[in-house]
This record gives structure tokens, sequence and C-alpha cells, in this order.
């Protein structure tokens, strides 16, 4: 066995180049049993768009349709319930014509549903009899908050694609509508509804509906209002609902009779079955046969349980990102990860509790350069620590490596555990990340999520801060080498961290939030009233708008920035990064602004995601010291 080489933290030669991280790592989106085989969506860098795929004889992927066909919603700008089985076929919406397509056969042409209006988005699609259920977004004027939306039908037989009058509106009555569900019986509807100002993990409330001639009639709040958030509404037989509310804090799972009766907690826990409903079509719950129910119950890792008669069965636990898909009998379809396996598409079996992989989310990458998972609390702070490791080196005695700090988005996103391309990048050339689950993240109740509420850019930054200096303080970390990264509203905690701390020596914003004030008047209507909750209502509030901007501070920054900007992102539009970059120019500040055509909220295309790493990793070389191998230089502004 070969020894390790000696070399310095940062220049360790990694076989996981940013090309190869970005083609292996394709996690699957959404899967079902379509007939009897197993279909799934999943990103396709090298092409931009995201693929339908089957499961063929063999057990390879086979594309169900090529391109340039793009099964994405884009309803809210994050879509999601893009595509649905009905029968033997599929319907789906594509991204770039955005209408509705019946897919009769793999490999057969898509037949359009939905006639041709460029105003018009559909996505959370569920089956019905002879026809589709969709979330349906109408955008109505030129600014971006002019937009209604309802639920509606569309039948399969293709008549409404030449004629908009045979899509049926279904129901309507509020800002928002999400996650759908038929009885049984067909007889009736249920729907979760929210209103501006607040986010569905503030409060939302179940509404029934009885169906009559396909438009809902005699509807009623069941559950729900401004300070419950209510999720997932799923029939159990037809005159009882399963439903997730966080009336007590955590967002546990319930039993609701439709036709009165109060909510009964099926397993009561200070653990989350829920989420935060940022994608349509989510599922953290999937009833199964006999009264039963799969669910995953997080805080901070996933256990995955069966909740039936016979009580609370645990099938696997130290999971992330448990996402629940389809059941056809005893057979069982789910999206997840673990610090020790890959995202994939598994099979559940019921009868045995075996799980089978369908598809691998990472292909022909070194798994042994991936880091571990460490679970870390510092002063009731989450996080997840990945330390340097590649078994072809170790550094110099004496030496403690740089690292980074990734803060998500959301700002009510979780880092979850998992086996990273994106992080191993990072670890496998000597540089560690850790992962922060900061004030304002899911997963750990309500209360620790509202530590965010009217504290943006304090709370956030508090913990991030605390982190670091505890990784320093432990002598895991380098002190003088610690560095800030994170995307749009982890953008803005990167910058509000560099303009108001001394602990980072540098940081990346990915189409971060820069301009608080700017934001509220100029972005999606989606989150058109979300900084209500985490600064203050707009304009009453502006004075603390100001105050908290990151723009606003820039004359105290002394720190080297790196922005990365999609040129068609929607929800921060390419002001934000543009207005800060401007700003350290004016200072004289050494940063680099890149931005990436046709990019949206999130880099999806192969040579944007490849740019994107390998300028970050060049620009943590420049600053914090050490030489990496194998990627271009970047130049800076000033030099």
């Amino acid at each position: 066995m070969t020894e390790p080489r000696t070399a310095p933290y940062g220049e360790w030669e990694s076989p996981l180049d940013a090309a190869a991280a970005a083609e292996g790592a394709h996690r699957p989106v959404e899967a079902r049993y379509v007939g009897g085989e197993i279909w799934w969506s999943e990103p396709i860098s090298a092409e931009g768009r995201t693929g339908l795929f089957r499961q063929a004889a063999d057990g390879s992927p086979e594309p169900v349709v090529a391109a340039p066909w793009n099964v994405r919603s884009r309803v809210h700008e994050y879509g999601g319930g893009a595509w649905t089985a009905v029968g033997e076929r599929a319907v789906f919406a594509d991204f770039a014509d955005l209408r509705l397509h019946r897919l009769d056969a793999a490999g057969a042409d898509p037949v359009p549903l939905t006639p041709e209006d460029p105003a018009v988005r559909y996505g959370g699609l569920i089956p019905a009899a002879d026809a589709v259920l969709a979330i349906r977004e109408t955008f109505t004027g030129t600014g971006p908050t002019d937009v209604e939306r309802d639920l509606v039908r569309v039948p399969l037989d293709g008549s409404a694609a030449d004629d908009a009058t045979a899509v049926t509106r279904v129901v309507a009555g509020s800002r928002f509508l999400a996650q759908p569900a038929l009885s049984p019986d067909g007889r009736r509807i249920a729907w979760i509804a929210w209103d501006h100002p607040n986010m569905p993990w503030d409060g939302t409330e179940l509404r029934v509906g009885d169906l009559e001639d396909h438009r809902a009639v005699r509807m009623r709040t069941l559950l729900g209002g401004p300070a419950e958030s209510v999720l997932q509404p799923e029939w159990l037989d037809d005159s009882t609902l399963a439903v997730i509310s966080d009336r007590t804090g955590w967002w546990n799972l319930y039993r609701l009779p439709v036709d009165g009766g109060e909510p009964e907690p099926v397993q009561p826990e200070d653990r989350e079955t829920g989420g935060p409903l940022w994608v349509l079509g989510t599922r953290w719950y999937l009833p199964i046969t006999d009264g039963r129910v799969l669910a995953a119950s997080r805080l901070g890792t996933d256990e995955q349980v069966l909740l039936g008669p016979e009580g609370r069965t645990v099938l696997r636990v130290d999971r992330s990102d448990t996402e629940w898909q389809d059941a056809a009998g005893d057979r069982v379809l789910l999206i997840d990860e673990s610090a020790a396996d890959p995202a994939a598409l598994r099979e559940l079996d019921l009868t045995t509790g075996t799980f089978r992989t369908v598809r691998e989310g990472v292909d022909g990458l070194p798994l042994e350069y991936f880091p571990a998972a460490e679970l870390l609390d510092l002063d009731g702070v989450h996080s997840v620590v990945y330390r340097p490791r590649n078994p072809d080196y170790r550094a110099p005695d004496g030496e403690l490596p740089p690292f980074v700090a990734l803060v998500h988005g959301g700002p009510t996103a979780q880092a979850g555990v998992g086996v990273q391309p994106k992080i191993a990048y990072y670890t496998s050339r000597g540089i560690g990340v850790v992962d922060i689950d900061y004030g304002g993240s899911t997963g750990y109740g309500r209360a620790y999520r509202e530590r965010l509420r009217g504290m943006w850019g304090v709370t956030d930054v508090a913990d991030v801060v605390t982190v670091m200096r505890g990784l320093a303080e432990q002598g895991i970390a380098d002190p003088a080498r610690l560095a800030i990264e994170g995307g749009s509203a982890g953008g803005w905690t990167v910058l509000a961290a560099l303009t108001t701390t001394d602990v980072f020596a540098c940081g990346v914003s990915r189409y971060g939030v820069a301009d608080a004030v700017a934001l509220a008047v100029d972005t999606h209507d989606f989150e058109a009233r979300y900084m209500d909750g985490l600064i203050g209502p707009y304009p009453e509030a502006a004075d603390l708008y100001t105050e908290r901007a990151p723009i606003n501070h820039v004359a105290t920054l002394t720190t080297p920035v790196l922005l990365l900007q999609g040129s068609d992102d929607r929800v921060v539009p390419p002001s934000q990064s543009l207005t800060f970059a401007a700003a350290l120019k004016q200072r004289g500040i050494p940063h680099a602004y890149i931005e990436f055509a046709g990019e949206g909220h999130g880099f999806r295309g192969r040579d944007a995601v490849v740019r994107a790493r390998e300028a970050s990793l060049a620009f943590y070389g420049r600053i914090l010291g050490f030489d990496p191998l194998g990627v271009p230089s970047i130049e800076l502004d000033p030099s």
C-alpha cells in the first residue's frame, strides 16, 4: 500500500474534477409506477434540461422522451409536480413551451393537452378520471406579482389543446393553492391554501369541497390559520384525511374526520414529519395498504418509519431528504440519501422490508475520496462537519485546514447529511466544509425556525460565526483561513457576515441578496411578501431594511468577494449582484463578478456548474494562500 504524500491543505490532487462532479451528479426528482414500470425524472446537466426515464429490463436507465423536451414546471419559479402517471400513460409540463403534454408510451411523440400561452404555467399534477388536475398560474400583467392561481382539470383527450374553455376551473379563492388530493370515490377534493403575507411554513389552511361537474362546491376550511402550517392532505378513505400540522410546534401527522371531529395525532413526537413547501408535489409521508402510513420523521436526520395499527416501526435511521414518491401494492418508491449512501431512487419491498436501488444519483465518482459527515451542535446551533479527506495525501504536521462555511438557501432549507459531490470537490483537495443549519432552518421544530423571524441578517450571521469560531477553538479549522459561501438567501448571509464581522477571509455569493429594499419591490410573487416575516412589513419597516442590507455596509468591508449570478434569475435578479459589484469596485475591494447567460436561480447547465465550481476553488486558493491544481486562475478587480 502506497504511503500518502505530504502536501499543504488545498494543494492535494483530486480525481474529482468539476466536470466529473457535474456530470456524475443527477439526483432523481420525481418517480412513479407507470403500468408495471418504474419511471422517473432527473437533471441532465450536459443538456441543461430535466429528462424522463424508465428502468429497462437490464436495470439501466432508458430515456422516455428525447431532447429538447424539458420535464420541469415553472409554477412559483421553483416548480414541482412536473409530471404524473395516469394508468399506463404519463402527463408532463414542458419548461420551454409551458404546456402540458400526454405521453402514450415510451418514445412516443408527446401530444399537447393545453393551449399555447406564454402567460400560463402548470404544476403540481395529479391524476384524475380521464384527466389530470394541475395548479395553474396565469400572469395577467407585466409585473412579477400580476398573477392569479387556480386548480384546474385538463382532459386527457387533447380537446383543450386548441380550446382554452375545455380546461375547467375546479377551485380558486386564494392567492396560492397546493397539494390537491381527490377522495377515492372522486366525489371530494382537499387542498392547501394560503395568502400573502404568509409563506406555507408560516400559516396555511386545509380546505375541502364536494365535486359537482368537476367543480368544487360547498367548500369549507377544516384546519389551519395564520399561525398554523398545514401540509399534504391525503385521503385514508372517503371520509377521513391524513394531514400534517405544526399546531404543537412540530410538524406531525394527524387523522381528521372530514364530516366533523377534531384532528387526532397519529404519532405525537418532538420530531418533524413535514418541511418547507418550496416545491409542489413534495410528500413527507405516503399512505399505503390497510391503513398504514410510511413517513419520514426528522430531527436533524431522518428516521423512515411505518405507522399502523401495530404501532411505530423504524425501518431505517440516519437518512436525509427522504421524499416518498409512489406505491403499487407492497412496492414503494422513495428518494433519499445518507452519509454513507449517495442520493438514489430506491424501491422498498414491504413484504421483506428490503430496499433496492433503482437509480443512483451519483455515477462513476470515486466515493473513497468523499468525506465522512459529523453532526456537531455548538451553543445550540446545528451543523454537519466534513473534514478534508483524500487517501493519497496528508498535510504537514501542525497545519490546520482552511474551512468553508456553507450557508443554505431558503432560509428555511436544511443541511442534512449526504454523499455530495459539491462538498467532496473541496474536501478531496484538503479544504474542510461545514454545512450550517442556522436559526430559521427547518427540521428542528417551529421555535427553531422562528428564531429568524424579524432577525434576518442578525441571527443567521451570529449562528454562522458561532460555528466557525467553535471549529477554530476546537483545533478543527485554521482561524486565519475561514471562508463563507452560499446562494440566494444564503448569499445574503454571506454578504451580511462579510460586512458586519471580521471572522472570514473571503466569501462567495451565488445569486445572493444584497439590497433588501430592491428585493421587496422586485421579486416574484411567491416570495413577494416573504421578508415581512424575515425583517418586517415594507414600507413600514423601511429603516430596518436599510439597516440590514449588506449593500449599505460595503464601507466596512475589507475582504475579497466572488459574485456568481444567472442572467435570467427572476427570484433574485442580476441587479442585486451587479449593484454589490459596483460598490466593491468603487471601494477598491478585490472581487470578481461572473454572470452565466441563460441561467436562472440555481445553475443547471454543465458549463455554468463547472465554471462556478472552478472559479470558487481558484478564488479560495488565491485568497487563502494555496495553489489548487488543475483549475484556471481567477482575475480579480483590482488585481
